[in-house]
């Protein structure tokens, strides 16, 4: 089976969507969390951090964005091929990898007009917030990512690392990395025969 021209970016907006109505339904169940920014998008390329105020409304909200990290050749997924392609024509992997970023952004406590650091209870407000996003973002992939395919067996994916980022300019946030399995690549009609 080829991979599809769109099915990189459908996943994409896959993993947005599951996860930003997951925040949506935490913020449902839990006083004072913010839930799922007004500025949730697919990006190209690494996030620019831009924008940790919502804006929607200007006050405190994020930016949640899913983002491609890299893709590469499997036949034994998650492991990358090192196998030397041209030799007998379009020979693709079985499975495309694909790595995608989840990074959800929020504003960091900052220090007074006057210099002072921000109190110890706003930065336990702050850690909170971001733990929870934590949990949830990884939470929303594994119960969402086996849904997005066809096969009674459900997408393959790999959980990778979660890291907190920042804080910087700003904000603080969470960087959750999962690679999907795609179905392998497709090899353009170039008119040579193998």
């Amino acid at each position: 089976m080829a991979l599809a021209a769109l099915a990189v970016h459908e996943i994409a907006d896959a993993i947005l969507a599951c996860v930003c109505a997951a925040l949506d339904e935490t913020a449902a169940e839990i006083d004072d969390f913010p839930g799922c920014p007004c500025r949730a998008c697919v990006v190209p390329g690494t996030p620019a951090w831009d924008s940790c105020e919502d804006p929607c409304t200007g006050e405190t909200g994020g930016q949640l964005s899913v983002n491609v990290a890299r893709m590469y050749p499997s036949s034994s997924f998650p492991a990358q091929d090192a196998e030397v392609q041209g030799v007998r024509g379009c020979t693709p992997a079985p499975i495309t990898a694909v790595e995608y970023v989840v990074t959800l952004l929020r504003c960091a406590p900052l220090p007074t007009e006057r210099g002072c650091p921000p109190s110890c209870d706003e930065l336990a407000e702050a850690a909170r917030i971001t733990h929870v996003d934590a949990a949830v973002i990884m939470n929303a992939l594994l119960c969402c990512l086996p849904g997005t395919s066809s096969s009674r067996r459900g997408r393959k994916f790999v959980l990778g690392q979660s890291r907190i980022v920042g804080p910087e300019g700003g904000c603080v946030g969470v960087e959750q990395r999962v690679t999907v399995a795609l179905p392998g690549c497709k090899c353009p009609e170039t008119g040579v025969t193998p």
